[in-house]
């Protein structure tokens, strides 16, 4: 369920994970998962954190997850906060906090690590308390691809070349 969620597109988290037969049966014995993909799908972040916590000890708990864990909820926390923030083009970081149910400062320092990582596309106005989104779009994702692609394919034929000359 963890991963489906992870993956799966929030359109499909309910027809695949929340009402899917195969989970239905399972539920009771899921429940802290199962709560946790609810309250992402039902954009509650304060409900979908305090789940986090519940799965987390249910990763610890499990010796074939348990080195996962922390790749599990950083990806947890990446998913929650890009979902939140696809809606706004600015939030402030004090609603955003209120929302999620975390002190400013913690949230701050989560998303300056993530914005750093390059997992989360916003940039941070510390001074104004703002938490500005930039969604490039697909031409110049395609663009900045195809730019990467030609300077490396270049790279390989000059190394080509400099092995044929020698």
């Amino acid at each position: 369920m963890i991963s489906n969620a992870l993956h799966l597109p929030r359109t499909d988290i309910k027809k695949t994970i929340i009402d899917g037969p195969e989970i239905m049966s399972v539920r009771e014995e899921v429940s802290a998962v199962f709560e946790l993909v609810a309250a992402l799908y039902d954009c509650d972040y304060k409900r979908y954190l305090h789940a986090m916590v519940d799965v987390e000890s249910v990763l610890l708990c499990d010796r074939f997850l348990q080195p996962h864990c922390g790749y599990l909820m950083r990806e947890l926390h990446v998913l929650g906060y890009k979902q939140f923030l696809d809606s706004y083009k600015s939030v402030t970081l004090e609603s955003m906090a209120k929302s999620f149910g975390v002190s400013i400062e913690f949230l701050d320092m989560q998303l300056s690590r993530f914005i750093a990582a390059g997992r989360l596309t916003a940039k941070i106005d510390k001074f104004g308390g703002v938490v500005e989104t930039n969604r490039p779009d697909l031409k110049n994702a395609q663009y900045r691809e195809m730019i990467q692609k030609g300077d490396l394919l270049l790279n390989r034929i000059q190394k080509l070349s400099r092995v044929v000359d020698v």
